[in-house]
C-alpha cells in the first residue's frame, strides 16, 4: 500500500467513512440479530471485563497496532489511528443517546430497520474509507499479516474468512463465561454482514466514484 498525501477532501471522506461504520456498529448492536466479527469479539470480552466497548476497542486496537507496526506497517496511516480511536466511542454514544437517553423501546421493526441501516452503513463507510486511502484499521491488517507469514499460500479472502472465524469464536466463549446474551453479539446480522458487506462495498464504491469525479485522488 503506497503513502498517500493527506489533503483536505481525502480527510473529510475518510471522516465520513469513519462516521458511518461507528454508526453501523451502533445499528447493529441496538438491532440485537448479531454485529460483524471483530465487534462480536469485542462486545463478548469488553461484557466479561465490564469495561465500556469503546475502551476496550481502543486497547485491543493498540495491541494490535504494536503488530502491525512490525509486520505490515505500509498499512499504517492516519484513517488508522481516526479509526482505532473514534469508531468504539461512535457506537457507544449513540447506543447511549438511543436507548439510555432517549429511553427508545426498540420494537421487532425497528430491530430490522437498525439492521438493515447498519448493513448500509458498514459498506458505505468502507467505500469511502477505502477511496480515501489514507491506512488500514489494525484489524483489517491482520489478513495481510497472514499473507506474509504464510509467503502468500493463503489468499487474503481465506486469511480474512479465517481471521474473522477466530474473533467470532472467542466472541462466543467470553460472552457464555460473562452469561451475557449471545444472540446480541452474533445471529442474523452477523451472516448478513459477511455475505454483502463485500459485494456492498464494491456498489457504493463503483457508484460514488462513478457519480462524483474523483480524478483528485489519483
Amino acid at each position: 500500500m503506497k503513502q498517500t498525501k493527506i489533503e483536505p477532501k481525502r480527510f473529510f471522506l475518510m471522516l465520513f467513512g469513519i462516521l458511518f461504520i461507528g454508526m453501523c456498529v451502533a445499528s447493529y448492536r441496538m438491532s440485537s440479530f448479531g454485529v460483524d466479527a471483530f465487534t462480536c469479539m469485542n462486545l463478548g470480552i469488553s461484557g466479561f471485563l465490564h469495561m465500556t466497548f469503546g475502551n476496550w476497542q481502543l486497547l485491543i486496537n493498540a495491541v494490535i497496532l504494536v503488530v502491525v507496526f512490525f509486520t505490515v506497517r505500509q498499512f499504517i496511516g492516519l484513517g488508522t489511528i481516526v479509526n482505532m480511536v473514534c469508531v468504539g466511542y461512535i457506537a457507544d454514544f449513540l447506543c447511549w443517546l438511543f436507548l439510555t437517553k432517549l429511553q427508545i423501546t426498540v420494537t421487532l421493526p425497528l430491530r430490522i430497520f437498525f439492521l438493515t441501516l447498519g448493513t448500509l452503513f458498514a459498506s458505505l463507510g468502507c467505500a469511502l474509507y477505502m477511496i480515501a486511502d489514507l491506512g488500514l484499521s489494525p484489524y483489517d491488517s491482520v489478513a495481510f499479516i497472514i499473507r506474509k507469514y504464510t509467503k502468500n499460500r493463503i489468499s487474503f479472502r481465506i486469511a480474512r474468512v479465517v481471521s474473522d472465524i477466530c474473533v467470532m469464536l472467542v466472541g462466543i466463549a467470553f460472552c457464555l463465561m460473562a452469561h451475557n446474551n449471545l444472540l446480541e453479539i452474533i445471529g442474523l446480522g452477523t451472516i448478513i454482514n459477511a455475505v454483502l458487506n463485500g459485494p456492498l462495498i464494491q456498489f457504493f464504491r463503483g457508484m460514488i466514484e462513478k457519480k462524483w469525479s474523483f480524478s483528485w485522488l489519483k
